[in-house]
């Protein structure tokens, strides 16, 4: 048993704790604990997916109890790619408010920050349903107060609706948990999965129940259409820096998706076969065209990255919605990608609002902003990434998504329609507000000074750049990148393998 597993759990909650108890007015040293061990967090999760890249399951048992009585941590593909991908993405945002300075306006940021990413990768690593909830609720918890940090009426307001609704959410988890755990007797996923495949048919209707208020609140965590109304006013309105770190938490709810999908309810399962095509794949593309009409009409840059997101979701919940081993590998991809570049647009968009004075964020031709030309490269090429525009990842990953569409069965040309057509919309939006706010600024124009506009630094520009050199490298070495989500996906499929590691001796399944 590797108590390797257990450092990106530990670790932030150990960092975040002693920063509050111990050096909460110093900045200086919250700066460099937060960096520290945001960057050992990096090392610690390149080895635990290399480990993973074995073929290797780990499994620790906290406590040393074994499942399905005792509480595990799973570190196989799927889960040690995710947390690497918040570790790469928390150490760029940790650099972004260094060089903004975005810490400054409170005390407790750094602490926050670091029980976000316990919360997130705790989700990601956990083996068990029940704790999937408790993780769930500690990043909420901790977003909420970054969402808020700096304070202001119209950002407390868009918070309050934030948790409100993910606590409704919330409240429909535990109805599923109690509904499937009245059915089965368990919450562990691998036991849970073992005894699902042995329900008599006759006897399935209330874990279908359960099996649908789960996806739902998956759906509700990723941002699904009609359960995306939380999303635009809470991202648009949170900080920069926090609203980058967001762009892993829908994936969280994808993530879960994916996991209880291939793993629980199987698309072979006969217990909910049926029970989650009928509906998942319409509002996947009602998601995707939601989102890029949105960037179209959006009068503000901060809301068009946020329904940037919410479109970037819909092509992701697309894929997966196939029910595919192809379907799967496109959306693993996707995730990659979809992530750097959402976070990569709100960091753009902060450094626009600091730059514009008291204009902020709204799309209209004013005064150029410090550093014009080289922000406008910046949001040009997140706006080719997101829209799907050669020669970036986008493009790649909605090739993927359109050949899995292609060889699933069924007719594809919903999804090709879907995508290609909010492919569009969405270049249009960007070209829309690119072309207004950098290269119509009118120079007689002064903006005013905006209270909330720290100045941008070089680190912040290296925390950009650090990210795009990602989604480029993302799409130099996509055959390689997809040679492992294939990997990725045979295992995520081959159940047995997760299964016996968990329940079995607790060693290595290869």
């Amino acid at each position: 048993m590797s108590h390797w597993i257990i450092v990106p759990v530990v670790l932030p909650a150990l960092l975040a704790a002693f920063i509050v108890l111990l050096c909460r007015f110093n900045l200086t040293v919250q700066r460099a604990l937060s960096t520290a061990g945001t960057a050992v967090m990096v090392v610690i999760a390149t080895g635990l997916m290399l480990r993973a890249g074995t073929g290797a399951i780990d499994v620790y048992e906290l406590g040393d109890w074994p499942a399905p009585f005792g509480i595990v941590l799973v570190a196989d593909r799927l889960a040690t790619m995710m947390v690497l991908l918040t570790s790469v993405l928390a150490l760029a945002v940790v650099l972004y408010v260094i060089g903004t300075g975005w810490d400054k306006r409170g005390r407790h940021f750094h602490a926050l920050f670091q029980f976000q990413l316990m919360g997130v990768c705790g989700a990601f690593l956990t083996g068990d349903a029940f704790n999937l909830f408790v993780f769930f609720e500690v990043l909420l918890i901790a977003s909420y107060g970054l969402m808020i940090h700096s304070g202001g009426p119209v950002r407390l307001r868009a918070g309050m609706q934030y948790v409100v609704y993910n606590l409704l959410g919330s409240t429909l988890f535990l109805f599923a948990l109690g509904t499937i755990y009245a059915v089965t007797g368990t919450l562990n996923m691998a036991d849970l999965a073992d005894r699902v495949a042995q329900l008599p048919t006759d006897d399935t209707a209330l874990l279908r129940v359960g099996a649908t208020l789960l996806i739902l609140v998956f759906a509700v965590k990723a941002a699904v259409l009609p359960l995306h109304f939380w999303l635009p006013a809470s991202y648009s309105n949170a900080p920069a820096p926090v609203a980058a770190l967001f762009a892993i938490m829908t994936k969280v709810g994808a993530y879960a998706m994916l996991r209880f999908l291939t793993l629980v309810f199987p698309p072979d399962l006969e217990a909910t076969q049926g029970l989650f095509d009928f509906w998942l794949q319409p509002a996947a593309m009602l998601t995707l065209i939601a989102g890029m009409v949105g960037v179209l009409g959006a009068r503000r840059l901060d809301r068009l990255a946020a329904f940037a997101v919410i479109g970037s979701m819909g092509t992701l919940l697309t894929s997966i919605s196939l029910l595919t081993p192809q379907g799967t590998q496109a959306a693993l991809f996707y995730i990659l990608h979809s992530t750097f570049a959402s976070a990569t647009l709100f960091l753009i968009v902060g450094l626009v609002q600091a730059g514009r004075g008291g204009a902020g964020g709204r799309i209209e031709a004013l005064a150029p902003i410090a550093r014009n030309g080289l922000v406008a490269g910046l949001f040009f090429i997140s706006a080719i990434a997101l829209s799907g525009v050669p020669p970036l990842s986008g493009f790649v990953g909605k090739l993927m998504v359109l050949d899995a569409a292609r060889a699933a069965s069924g007719p594809y040309w919903p999804v090709w329609t879907a995508i290609l057509v909010t492919s569009l919309i969405a270049i249009v939006g960007f070209a829309r507000a690119g072309s207004t706010v950098f290269w119509k600024a009118n120079e007689s124009t002064a903006a005013a000074a905006h209270p909330e506009a720290p100045p941008a630094t070089g680190l912040s520009i290296v925390a950009i750049g650090g990210i795009m050199v990602l989604l480029v490298a993302l799409t130099v070495l996509a055959g390689p990148v997809m040679a492992f989500m294939g990997e990725t996906t045979d295992q995520l499929y081959n159940t047995t393998g997760y299964i016996s590691a968990v329940l079995g001796d607790g060693e290595a399944a290869q």
